[in-house]
């Protein structure tokens, strides 16, 4: 026999329905749309379908305040970092208007912040201290073959005079010794003095190494009869003496082809206090699409990107040191495609998915494996399926963080592919033998999938399209939530904003999913309509949040030390389950290495619960964190913002 409630809940479905019918009785298909849509607006706003699916709400902002966000991050304040640069515009950038913006999602507030350089396709983590790191950005747009009129490329230029550095202006011309053409760099160049090379066992000299500095020059005039097609050595117009002997350029095929965008070498730390950028000293290497990565000593590694004419830095990656706010070189070179999934182990070792987000030959750096920082020994991790379809896959540490399981998401061919996977991936690195296994698959093929770590340790998978930058409408409007404990999906409500390239999440301290972003080439199946970048930014509230009542959680200290403990209040100690410290997000491009839930141990006491901070620096970096506490329920708490020193 049916409860009072059941029968209520049925009458209300009956009803429903009986509209429905009614009006597609009523002359025809119009009416019948009508009448779906507002069934399907009372379906999914009924307390038990939210309950299960959860809810997702879009946020507008005022036209005043919109931009083309490309860039997020969780500040310790609880708002968030919205940057969009020139936002993918070349109007933007050409009438250098670059945008960022603070969103408070408690109070509603939202406020422009200057930008001081093209921040469009930085990178950016979280530092000790709060500040986030942003390093990287946009110099020129990318040229495509029909707007070039001018012959350019890569001039190599070779200084072998072992005394001192040369410096060549911007505006230097460098002509062919074979070909008699002349060429003009676009900026200035340093190029270092060359290095005296001697025997290693008679410490006899044998020759000097020249220094290589790397530029971008064109043709002094427009025309295909100016392109080369073969190496050739160039002279440097206007040096002399021992000058004129020493240095040279050295070019392969200038042409009209397209070309990259190029990246710059300025850096910043954004203060979440005073919000605002603070300028620290640029990096060694201009960088387009470079993924920052926090070791465990607290520096941040700097790796990819394009760089200042357009080329593939060449491994030369390096690291940040926020005591002195300056940058060093790591030793030894190594290549990865821009944007690589770069995480910190917790034997100190860097795992490395495969997963990037863009430009690199399509055979060189794109094998997932274990990087050695100290010996720059890089080992292979077999039996990845769909490895050729890599390229803007997503990449997450499933919780809790001391399993060391990750899961790649998706991802598509390299370059402007229209193949992707439906796979996901899964690898335990502390097993003796880690590889490979896949998981469970997605519905369809999917590029830039989101996935957000919850505060309940499931993975919410959301969005997505099957096709390069969303092409042929063919955006994913799909969620799913992830549990490892039973290693399936559940699909949950669907996103009401298709989101692709350009598009990410961000875990909310009240336990709610932000989506920003997503810029689509086209918006019709026929791919004739130019895509719109989307500026709304949407909600979802996890099934958790309609459970009743949450957990509290409060009081407690603002720092907790490594392997310390702290004692915080809560009126529902009894049914505390689990503890978590999640580390806030900065998320572009499907990369978000900030991305981490840790579990705590914890005793519950009269009035709340005594948590345990891990002693592992490199599984508990230094920085804020947000502490949640989940219920008997799978409920989270609101989270309290703790400091690990």
């Amino acid at each position: 026999m049916k409860d009072g409630s059941s029968r209520r809940r049925a009458r209300r479905i009956a009803i429903g329905a009986a509209v429905v019918l009614a009006l597609a009785g009523m002359n025809g298909p119009a009416l019948y749309r009508f009448g779906s849509d507002q069934y399907h607006e009372y379906k999914i706003n009924r307390p038990e379908y939210k309950a299960d699916n959860g809810k997702w709400d879009i946020v507008e902002f005022p036209e005043k305040y919109r931009q083309n966000t490309i860039h997020a991050a969780l500040l310790r304040t609880g708002k968030i970092l919205m940057v969009a640069g020139s936002g993918n515009n070349q109007e933007n950038f050409d009438a250098k208007k670059f945008d960022t913006r603070i969103w408070d999602p408690v109070k509603g507030t939202i406020k422009k912040i200057p930008t001081p350089a093209d921040l469009f396709c930085t990178g950016h983590t979280q530092l000790a201290n709060g500040n986030l790191l942003i390093a990287g950005g946009t110099k020129r747009y990318e040229k495509l073959k029909g707007d070039i009129t001018k012959a350019g490329g890569l001039m190599v230029v070779h200084n072998e005079n072992p005394d001192k550095p040369i410096t060549l202006p911007a505006g230097t011309r460098f002509t062919g010794k074979e070909n008699g053409k002349t060429f003009v760099s676009k900026d200035p160049v340093v190029v270092e003095r060359a290095k005296k090379v001697f025997d290693k066992a008679t410490g006899k000299f044998l020759r000097n190494e020249p220094g290589l500095g790397r530029i971008y020059v064109e043709a002094q005039r427009s025309g295909a009869k100016y392109e080369t097609g073969t190496q050739d050595n160039y002279r440097v117009q206007g040096l002399s003496g021992g000058d004129a002997r020493n240095t040279y350029g050295i070019a392969e095929k200038l042409a009209l082809d397209k070309k990259d965008f190029q990246g710059i070498k300025d850096a910043f730390e954004f203060d979440p206090i005073a919000e605002r950028y603070i300028k620290v000293d640029p990096m060694n290497e201009a960088r387009w699409y470079p993924t920052l990565t926090t070791l465990s000593d607290g520096k941040i590694l700097s790796l990819s990107g394009l760089d200042e004419i357009g080329q593939l830095v060449p491994g030369k990656n390096e690291v940040y040191d926020p005591k002195t706010k300056k940058w060093t070189y790591t030793k030894g070179i190594r290549q990865f495609p821009t944007y690589p999934a770069i995480s910190l182990m917790q034997n100190g070792k860097l795992f490395y998915s495969g997963a990037n987000a863009g430009y690199g030959p399509d055979d060189v750096g794109r094998d997932p494996g274990i990087w050695d920082l100290g010996t720059n020994k890089f080992t292979k991790l077999p039996a990845m399926s769909d490895q050729k379809l890599l390229e803007t896959a997503g990449t997450v540490l499933l919780p809790p963080a001391q399993d060391e399981k990750y899961m790649v998401i998706g991802g598509g061919g390299v370059g402007e592919s229209k193949k992707s996977s439906k796979k996901t991936r899964i690898i335990d690195l502390l097993a003796d033998d880690p590889k490979f296994v896949d998981g469970p698959e997605l519905e369809k093929g999917t590029r830039y999938p989101q996935a957000s770590i919850l505060p309940d340790d499931s993975l919410l998978v959301s969005g997505g399209s099957e096709d390069y930058r969303g092409r042929g409408d063919s955006n994913i409007l799909q969620a799913r939530m992830y549990d490892s404990k039973t290693d399936k999906f559940k699909r949950v409500a669907d996103p009401l904003v298709g989101r692709n390239y350009h598009s990410g999440s961000i875990l909310l301290p009240d336990g709610r999913v932000m989506f920003f972003g997503s810029d689509p080439l086209y918006s019709d199946k026929a791919n004739t309509k130019p895509g719109k970048f989307e500026q709304r930014v949407e909600i979802y509230t996890p099934p958790y949040l309609y459970q009743g009542s949450r957990p509290s959680l409060s009081g407690g200290p603002k720092t907790v030390e490594r392997g310390g403990s702290a004692t915080f209040s809560s009126k529902h100690a009894s049914s505390i389950k689990t503890a978590r410290l999640i580390r806030p997000s900065a998320s572009t491009h499907v990369t978000d290495v900030d991305q981490k839930s840790i579990a705590l141990d914890f005793k519950k006491t009269k009035d709340g619960l005594t948590v345990t901070v891990p002693k592992s620096r490199n599984l508990v970096a230094s920085g804020w964190y947000m502490l949640f506490v989940t219920d008997d329920q799978g409920t989270p708490s609101k989270a309290q913002w703790v400091k690990v020193p």
